[in-house]
């Protein structure tokens, strides 16, 4: 099922508002977040358009969720955070994901949680390319 407005769904120019597709996984799709405050922030989408993890069964739960520890591992493994905080938010959008935002103790918001759209650093198309080569390579 999908949902013609929604950029996780579509792709294409709903998603590149604030993100960039990296590849699909099992049952989602691993997408970067393009505001980059927190070096190697991604998102986890769920490849169907339903709003809650109460949606899908548990055997499709369990797959999401190894979807989700995948991606972790590769940003963890490419970016060395000090801490990756986990986020399924939704309340607009009502489409199955979650935000992996790497925390490094020297960087902002430390000790506090993450700003969802802070507008602060916008890479080039190289340097988000680059990013993505290193997060495939570590999966």
């Amino acid at each position: 099922m999908k949902d013609t407005n929604c950029g996780y769904c579509m792709r294409g120019e709903l998603l590149e508002k604030f993100g960039i597709y990296i590849c699909d996984l099992e049952v989602s799709t691993l997408i970067l977040f393009k505001e980059q405050s927190k070096r190697g922030r991604c998102i986890v989408a769920y490849k169907d358009h339903v709003s809650e993890i109460v949606d899908i069964s548990d055997e499709e739960r369990d797959k999401f969720f190894a979807d989700v520890a995948r991606a972790a591992r590769a940003i963890h493994k490419v970016f060395k955070p000090d801490k990756l905080n986990y986020g399924a938010y939704g309340d607009t959008g009502c489409h199955l994901h979650m935000h992996l935002c790497p925390k490094y103790k020297d960087g902002d918001e430390w000790g506090g949680t993450f700003t969802m759209n802070p507008g602060k650093v916008f890479l080039t198309d190289k340097e988000y390319a680059e990013m993505i080569e290193q997060i495939k390579a570590a999966l």
